[in-house]
């Protein structure tokens, strides 16, 4: 046998544990959990998703954000989609949401047409999953199955996305934000990944160009000429909120392994992404991903299952909204 044939056994056999893994996770949610009660719901959501990207390829790392962020606060219930109200900020309004993040539109449409066919019977948690799910398909990763069966919370406050990690984390502090979620360190090294695909606005990441700390100005683990194009793109001093940059330049719209191979070469944009370089087992794991695009991209559809099953609602608990910005009456 030779040894191509060998790696691709060994490439098979882990797909296969981590499909079968998936499948025994969570035994409260079912994948195909619609099969008869709205069997097109996740056609819809595909649809909705194809619909948009052709639009605007941005769109896809927004719906895989939108998903990561609803499940790292009160958990995968739906509450980022959730509007402000004159009593109450929501999620969706805090600094860490707001204004990056996008696709709420998608999800709107998504509902509405399911609405008209099943009314009362998908929630918008499930909306996001599936839509999250259709992203990274899309953009060229793995599709996997969604299992389903979440319901809807009713409260979502802007004071609670303190949870969501935050880009100038350290290792440690990443460790322990997902390990406080369920996650182990490697999952967190995983779903770093996400950064793959997308922008960031300039906001997120200046410090490291202008003012990382009391003794140098600019952050001395980024690559200096990457550091330059970034201050080129994002200048001292703007005042623009809008812009922003690729966080894979290299190809911003494929979920593909060039974020850790950007992070090898000091060019990782978030102080959360290049710190991934100073912790011995997650500087293995960036070399494993970089070296293997089905490896990592196999790993990351099994992470996106088990974040899709935090904190949820299931049979009676919450609701199943009818818009998914308000709560149900």
């Amino acid at each position: 046998m030779s040894a191509r044939m060998l790696m691709n056994g060994v490439w098979a056999a882990l797909i296969l544990l981590v499909l079968c893994e998936c499948m025994m996770l969570e035994a409260q949610l079912q994948v195909g959990f619609y099969s008869s009660s709205c069997s097109m719901a996740e056609f819809i959501v595909k649809q909705e998703v194809a619909k948009a990207f052709i639009k605007d390829i941005g769109v896809a790392a927004g719906l895989v954000r939108m998903h990561f962020h609803d499940c790292f606060v009160r958990g995968c219930d739906g509450s980022v989609l959730i509007d402000s109200t004159l009593s109450n900020t929501a999620e969706k309004d805090s600094p860490a949401n707001n204004p990056s993040l996008r696709g709420f539109e998608v999800i709107d449409s998504a509902k509405a047409r399911l609405e008209s066919v099943c009314q009362g019977v998908v929630s918008c948690a499930d909306i996001v999953a599936f839509a999250a799910r259709d992203s990274v398909e899309i953009t060229r990763g793995f599709g996997y199955a969604v299992p389903a069966g979440r319901r809807d919370g009713r409260i979502s406050l802007a004071s609670e996305t303190r949870n969501l990690p935050s880009p100038a984390f350290n290792v440690d502090q990443l460790t322990q934000n997902f390990k406080n979620m369920g996650l182990t360190q490697e999952e967190m090294v995983t779903l770093s990944g996400a950064h793959t695909i997308g922008r960031s606005h300039c906001g997120s990441f200046s410090s490291r160009l202008y003012s990382f700390n009391s003794t140098t100005s600019q952050d001395p683990s980024l690559d200096p000429g990457y550091a330059a194009q970034l201050k080129q793109q994002c200048p001292q001093g703007s005042t623009d909120t809008s812009l922003g940059v690729p966080m894979n330049p290299a190809s911003p719209a494929i979920t593909d392994v060039g974020y850790y191979t950007d992070i090898l070469a000091n060019r990782g944009l978030f102080t959360s992404d290049q710190t991934l370089l100073t912790n011995p087992a997650t500087v293995i794991q960036v070399i494993q991903n970089a070296r293997s695009s089905l490896l990592w991209k196999s790993k990351f559809a099994f992470a996106m299952v088990k974040m899709g099953q935090i904190g949820i609602l299931t049979s009676t608990a919450g609701e199943i909204r009818a818009n998914c910005r308000v709560i149900n009456s």
